[in-house]
Formats: structure tokens, sequence, C-alpha cells
């Protein structure tokens, strides 16, 4: 029979604080659910507990245990901004999905900067980039920025908040092509030539992807900020980091995916996948064993196109792994019939305020950054 046990009860077992048994829940190593004598709490799966009980009495080695940390591991530092907590999403406590269904991407952006700036500013117009793509304008942008921007280090917090949200209006504009008026989403919607009900689905992407606590784009961001580099040189750093294929050019994928579903079936093209061991590209996440609370909203606000659906309920049907955020956001795009590459400039442009409110949480530290390596080469002489 499968025992739950209260909080209390988990946290007295296990020796910890209620914020690394909310730690342990976010990602995926103890599962929860809801009392049913008082649904304000919730009750914790004994045998996930006992079993985090005999990791934590084996007296690991502290270089392990730092090892460990580094993938998807216990958390490695504090921040006030974003966590997954009973597979829900928060943004300074406030749910990311519902933040989604009425918030712009400025008006999510001064929140994750603890309230600090403007949500809306005077319009300044900068100098776009002279390059031949979106993603080509965006890095230009930002290297000319980090080249020419004073470090953030010694500045004023409000000084900083207000340059962040200009930052975020320039980065806009380098996507677009163009200046233009109105909030971020209609910017993006005017130049990708979307109408207004495509313009609302953009800014609902663009504010579920605003953070997603310490991810690796967002601890590159971090890292440079422990520097005191300019905000733009930290914004450089966490674009670098998610243009990789296995963080924010994952859409590619999942677009090859769909294309092989496409000419073989979605089950032929599933099966396919396990025949090989491979996991479906769009499907589970470590944080979300339950389903990915992001995708559920994104798709809940429009209807993918048949190929989509099909290879959505094949997916999960046959891999028991749910539909994820790049899933949704792949089929997004394929929905509003825009470039391939926009998967990747929503995932920049959202991700972008994220960047920003931690690199100046990390600059408030003081503190650089700085983990030590274990050495396995050769004996020094």
């Amino acid at each position: 029979m499968t025992q739950w046990i209260t909080a209390a009860e988990a946290q007295a077992r296990l020796g910890v604080r209620p914020q690394t048994l909310y730690a342990y829940v976010s990602r995926g190593r103890i599962e929860a659910r809801s009392d049913g004598e008082d649904p304000r709490k919730s009750l914790y799966l004994a045998d996930d507990v006992a079993r985090l009980q005999t990791r934590k009495a084996r007296n690991r080695k502290p270089e392990l245990v730092a090892q460990d940390a580094i993938a998807w591991g216990e958390p490695v530092l504090a921040s006030a901004i974003t966590t997954v907590i009973d597979g829900r999403l928060y943004y300074r406590g406030r749910d990311a999905t519902e933040l989604a269904q009425t918030e712009t991407l400025e008006q999510v952006a001064r929140l994750l900067r603890g309230g600090d700036g403007v949500a809306f500013k005077d319009r300044t117009p900068v100098a776009i980039p002279d390059a031949p793509t979106a993603r080509a304008r965006a890095f230009a942008l930002l290297a000319s920025r980090a080249a020419s921007d004073a470090p953030a280090r010694g500045r004023a917090s409000l000084a900083l908040a207000a340059e962040a949200a200009g930052l975020l209006d320039a980065f806009a504009d380098a996507l677009a092509g163009q200046a233009l008026e109105g909030p971020i989403h209609a910017r993006l919607a005017q130049a990708w030539r979307c109408d207004e009900a495509g313009a609302e689905l953009i800014r609902m992407v663009l504010v579920l992807l605003a953070d997603h606590e310490l991810n690796a784009s967002t601890f590159a961001a971090r890292v440079a900020a422990s520097t005191g580099a300019s905000l733009a040189a930290a914004a450089l750093a966490g674009l670098a980091a998610l243009s990789g294929p296995l963080h924010g050019g994952i859409a590619p994928r999942v677009q090859g995916f769909i294309a092989e579903a496409e000419r073989v079936g979605a089950e032929a093209a599933v099966r396919g996948r396990l025949d090989y061991g491979l996991p479906a590209p769009g499907f589970g996440h470590p944080l979300y064993p339950r389903g990915d609370p992001r995708s559920d909203a994104l798709l809940a606000a429009f209807t993918p196109s048949p190929i989509f659906q099909e290879v959505r309920e094949a997916a999960e049907r046959m891999t028991g792994a749910l539909a994820n955020v790049d899933f949704a956001l792949t089929a997004l795009v394929s929905q509003l019939d825009l470039s391939d590459d926009a998967a990747f400039l929503m995932f920049a442009m959202g991700r972008c305020a994220g960047w920003l409110a931690h690199a100046l949480e990390q600059m408030r530290t003081g503190q650089i950054i700085r983990p030590r390596a274990r050495y396995v080469g050769p004996a020094p002489g």
C-alpha cells in the first residue's frame, strides 16, 4: 500500500528545511500530492523519502556532491526570482501560467527584476545592426553593447533596472528588424505579419518563457554578471548558451520529428525513436514528471494542426512522456506559419527578461561565481 507522509514528517526524516523539501519535489525526486483533508497542504511519498534518506547516509565525498549538483542536482545558489513547486512554475511567488493569461513581457520583466525600473518606457530609437537574419541581429546588438556599455558593478540599482528595460526594448527591435511602437509582442507580430490572434499567442509564449530558474543560459548570464560585466555582456552570455541544440536550439529536432511523422505516420515515427533507444524530442521534462504547465497553457490557447495532435497522442501513449514547451512552441510556429527560426527567436526574446533579472540579482550579491574543477588528468610532474 502506498504511504504518504506530511511535510513535517518528511523534513524530520531527511533533516532538511522546507525549501530543500520543495526543491526535491520540483526536481522529481519526491512525488507530492494534495492532502485530501486540507487542500492547502501536500503529502509526500514515503518510499521516495526513504530512498533519499539512504542516499544522504552514504557520507558521499564533497566533490561528488558538487559534481551531482551540476546536472539537475541540488540547488547551488540562492535566488528569489523563480521556482518550480509541485509541478508549477512561479515568478516571485506568482503562477507563470496565470500571468500568461493577461500580462505582457514588459510587465513580467519588471516583476522578475523585483519591481525596480519601469514596465513601459519612453521609446528611444536604437541603431539596429545590419545583419542578414534576426538571430544575427540579436547577437550583433548584444555584442556591440557588451563592447561599449559600462560595467554594472558599482552602479545604482535603479539605474541598472532602467538600463535593463531599455536593453530588452532594443533586443526586441533587433529581432523585429525595425523600431516599432507598442508592447514587444505586438511589435514582433507586426514584423512577422501576424494578426491580432497571433499577437496574443506570441504574448503568451513570451511570458511563459521569461524565466525558468537556473537553466544553462541563465547560469551563463549569472556567471558573466558575477564578474561585474555589463548587462549586455551578461545577456550575450545567456544568448550564446541558449543557441545550443540541447537548450534553445531544440526546435529543429522537434521539427524534424514532425516531418518524419508526416512521411511515415506518427506511430511509426515514435516507434523508430524507441527502436534506437532515442527520446521523442519535445516530450518529457525532468522538472515536470506530471506534465509541463507551460505546454498545457499554450496548447490550450490554440488548436494545433492534425499532425501535431497525432504525434502528441502517439508519443504520450507509447513513451509515457508528456508534451513539453518545446513541442508547444514548435506547434505554435507551424500554426502561425512563421520562419523555422521563430521558435528560437521567441525563446530568446522571452528569456532575455530572465537573464537581465538574474544578472541584477547576482550583481547585488557582490560575489563572483568561481567553482573548482576536480582534476582527473595526468599526475603533475
